[in-house]
């Protein structure tokens, strides 16, 4: 799950962290345009979550902020399932460039 984090933050409610700027993909994002922020990595999960993963829609929220994206619920399996993607796409270059320009040709737009 790295860079991810997953965390109980009260009995049955589980947070899914990320913190901006520690992932092997942050100047790969900026030079396609983007800052690699909590509200960019939403976005990545967003995405992720709507092409590749949707049956996870709508069983966890989010919360991200500057620094920090954040997925959140009661649901662990899901965030699991999330976490897995989001550290491929974290992990891995040509993971990451795919995602991008996938986003671009569908006309989504990262709130970076």
């Amino acid at each position: 799950m790295d860079p991810l984090k997953l965390i109980e933050s009260k009995p049955g409610s589980y947070s899914l962290l990320l913190y901006a700027g520690s992932t092997d993909v942050d100047e790969l994002v900026q030079e396609l345009g983007h800052e690699p922020n909590g509200y960019f990595w939403e976005g990545v999960a967003q995405f992720l979550v709507r092409t590749e993963a949707p049956s996870l829609a709508d069983r966890f929220d989010y919360d991200p902020e500057g620094d920090t994206f954040c997925a959140y619920g009661d649901d662990r399996p899901a965030l699991e399932e999330l976490a897995l993607l989001m550290s491929e796409t974290a992990t891995t270059p040509s993971r990451m460039r795919s995602l991008i320009t996938a986003a671009k040709a569908a006309d989504f737009e990262f709130d970076d």
